[in-house]
């Protein structure tokens, strides 16, 4: 077992724990920041994104959808996404990549 505590989220982006099989990783972007993008995509990991707190969208492979508190997302391998925070407070997601990407 393995107990992490996600609530001092602080980094842009930090991989707070994994196994062969999987790993998670927090990411807080501020308001209007983006990462990721049209060239961006995992070759062989789905990546589960769950939104913690703040809005924003999300952009898989040319299609957008909102983003908010409780919101949980599957970007499946190969599919190019974006993340923006479209709001005032920083946008703080958990993300489960399985197998590992980073």
């Amino acid at each position: 077992m393995d107990r992490i505590d996600t609530t001092r989220l602080d980094g842009l982006f930090d991989v707070v724990g994994g196994t062969d099989r999987s790993q998670a990783a927090t990411m807080v972007l501020a308001p209007g920041q983006s990462t990721g993008g049209p060239e961006s995509a995992h070759a062989a990991s789905d990546q589960w994104l769950y939104v913690v707190s703040g809005d924003g969208t999300a952009t898989v492979e040319g299609d957008t959808v909102d983003l908010a508190a409780g919101t949980l997302l599957l970007v499946e391998p190969g599919e190019t996404h974006e993340i923006t925070n479209t709001g005032t407070v920083p946008l703080e997601t958990v993300n489960v990549y399985a197998p590992p990407e980073y």
